[in-house]
């Protein structure tokens, strides 16, 4: 592709730049089993471009079920739009045993971080520069993006919010996944497999 002059769309601009000072915490989700819905939550912000401009893409994402939680959209790279997403999906879906970012400054933050702790859910960030520490994320960004985002031109934020709202709610209720052997992410998050009993 660096051959040819190819790039891929959806990597730039960088969203993810670090704040000096601020804590970054481990990344604790290697070689760990993932089995069930709210044990780890997964939070990310992409780039989305309109007709004129553009505007930036939060979203909560349960790791297990691909499900998204809660999402913003805003103007700028403040932190306040990505904590709204997190204290909805944690009113609305209860509390993640983990919670895992990259090191961008929105959540390395001491506000975003305070959200988390007052709850005791363990804090987890991607290796720098570490794109495949949040692979389903970023399937996410590819998704929405390659079936929603280029096939329009939003005229302006509002229109950018209806149609990603419409599409979200497409992805969680009615998009198949073949890693949820067919199942919709509601349809995973909402009934997951019962737990087989093993005789001692």
């Amino acid at each position: 592709m660096k051959r040819m002059g190819i790039e891929a769309l959806y990597r730039w601009p960088n969203t993810s730049k670090p704040a000096p000072g601020h804590k970054i915490y481990p990344y604790l989700l290697r070689k760990l089993p993932i089995t069930r819905p709210n044990q780890v939550w997964a939070m990310d912000i992409t780039y989305i471009p309109m007709a004129r401009g553009f505007i930036y893409l939060a979203a909560v994402l349960d790791w297990f079920t691909r499900r998204v939680l809660a999402w913003r959209v805003s103007i700028t790279l403040e932190a306040e739009f990505c904590m709204e997403a997190v204290e909805e999906a944690l009113a609305r879906h209860g509390t993640p045993e983990i919670f895992n970012t990259d090191q961008g400054s929105q959540f390395t933050s001491i506000d975003f971080i305070k959200v988390l702790a007052a709850r005791e859910i363990k804090i987890s960030m991607d290796g720098k520069g570490a794109w495949r520490d949040n692979v389903f994320v970023e399937r996410l960004w590819r998704t929405i993006k390659y079936e929603e985002v280029y096939l329009r031109a939003y005229a302006s934020v509002s229109e950018a919010r209806a149609g990603i709202g419409r599409y979200l709610n497409f992805y969680n209720t009615r998009r198949p996944h073949s890693s949820l052997d067919g199942k919709t992410p509601d349809q995973a998050y909402f009934n997951p497999p019962t737990p087989v009993a093993v005789a001692a």
